[in-house]
């Protein structure tokens, strides 16, 4: 457990005693009851502040007995600040002796990645332009407006109501994109500015959760397509992903649904579900259960907007018609746009690799173009916005160089691929989790 010693501090008074830890007794403080992390060296016990985490306490016990030190700065604009928190924390430090790395990772591509950190922050690629975001939540506004001013200058007929879903859609959708910028802290300089806005733009804007979003969303940035910790790949056994767990079902004889199908029953159950089922059932309980009581006022908020605008027009039952099936269009580009960039990717149990290495093994990019930017929201820029979840997403063009070529310095693949063949990647990828599953199911 380590060697102890003493530090004069500037007024010349001897400093509490600093212990030091080795990497294996870190690694033991990884459990649900008992959780160490190492953020610049120094080490720190989480266990009884991780259930206050503002990000939730399930991606700060992902990260317990690792270092650290690049999660810590990918989610925090201002580290600074946030070490106010941490100082109560402070146990120690890494022995001496020990690496700065955990579990023989490639110190020099960490430092590497660190230093193209700093130089992203000194191109000044971690500030907002105030007009990108302004237009885009303009051309939000502007397209409930016109949704609004079509219904009531042509009626409630079947074209305009058809006309009115698709732009209710977009609406909605786009959205979602702007939702999740004000949520990865990447508008404002001010968390709370960042936080105040992601709830009107989630909340008002589209009947859901902020804390719901943030639990979930960041455990999925912090360890993209692993088994047990990121959200987005628990499927309910509804699918099998990547090319262990099919494998894994197979051996045990489980066969909750055909599987070897499930490239085709995937047009039935994830898009057009996600969404209105899915999603609708898991956030209104969440903020019940979880007394997310701002969030649920910020949601009615948005569902008393939405009744109030379209009864006058499509009565009770017709108005909540039409919502279900602008929730239902929403769900498929949500679930296409989503899916292509980490399905087809590497999806397993956690590895404990670098940052760097780490998220562009789960994630891969789509060839850039003005339409690809707006109907992705800049996820087509998903290995940038992984590893650099708070800068601001009309700057992701600008570091995918830097990005590129410290991959290629390391033999780190960057994958990059058209829109369309990324979405049939995701098909190609079930078809072929299927198929290792029904082998496995059938002959071992």
């Amino acid at each position: 457990m380590g060697k102890g010693g003493e530090q004069g501090g500037e007024s010349g008074e001897p400093e509490a005693q600093i212990r030091f830890y080795t990497w294996e007794e870190i690694q033991k403080h990884n459990l649900r009851t008992d959780k160490w992390l190492v953020i610049e060296r120094k080490v720190y016990n989480v266990t009884k502040w991780a259930n206050r985490h503002p990000g939730g306490h399930r991606v700060i016990s992902h990260c317990a007995g690792e270092d650290a030190t690049d999660a810590f700065q990918a989610f925090h604009i201002n580290p600074t600040l946030v070490q106010k928190f941490l100082k109560p924390l402070l146990i120690g430090e890494l022995a001496p002796g020990e690496p700065s790395q955990d579990r023989d990772k490639n110190s020099q591509l960490v430092e590497d990645f660190r230093t193209l950190r700093k130089t992203a922050e000194d191109m000044n690629l971690f500030r907002a332009n105030p007009l990108f975001f302004s237009l885009y939540l303009g051309h939000i506004i502007a397209m409930e407006v016109l949704a609004w001013l079509m219904v009531s200058y042509f009626g409630a007929g079947w074209i305009t109501t058809l006309i009115l879903a698709c732009i209710l859609t977009t609406s909605q959708t786009q959205a979602g994109w702007l939702q999740h910028d004000f949520g990865h802290l990447s508008v404002f300089k001010k968390s709370s500015w960042n936080h105040i806005v992601h709830k009107f733009v989630i909340g008002h804007l589209k009947g859901a959760s902020a804390n719901w979003w943030n639990h979930r969303h960041f455990q999925h940035h912090a360890k993209p397509n692993i088994f047990k910790k990121d959200p987005d790949v628990n499927m309910l056994h509804i699918f099998v992903l990547g090319d262990t767990q099919p494998v894994e079902y197979g051996k045990k004889k489980l066969k909750y649904l055909p599987y070897n199908h499930q490239h085709e029953y995937f047009f039935l159950i994830f898009p057009p579900l996600l969404i209105p089922v899915y999603f609708q059932i898991q956030i209104i309980s969440t903020m019940i259960r979880r007394r997310f009581w701002a969030d649920l006022a910020w949601a009615i908020s948005y569902y008393m907007r939405y009744f109030i605008t379209y009864i006058p027009f499509y009565g009770v039952l017709g108005s909540l018609s039409l919502l279900t099936f602008v929730r239902f269009l929403e769900s498929h580009w949500f679930v296409w746009v989503t899916q292509m960039n980490h399905i087809p990717m590497e999806i397993d149990c956690e590895k404990h690799r670098d940052w760097l290495s780490s998220q562009v093994a789960a994630t891969c990019n789509i060839e850039q173009s003005f339409f690809n930017d707006w109907f992705t929201g800049h996820l087509n820029f998903q290995i940038e916005h992984h590893l650099f979840p708070t800068m601001p997403r009309h700057n992701f063009w600008k570091v995918k160089p830097l990005v590129k070529s410290l991959c290629a310095k390391y033999g780190v693949q960057y994958e990059e691929k058209p829109l369309g063949k990324a979405f049939v990647d995701i098909i190609g990828s079930l078809k072929k989790s299927g198929d290792l599953w029904l082998d496995a199911y059938l002959h071992k």
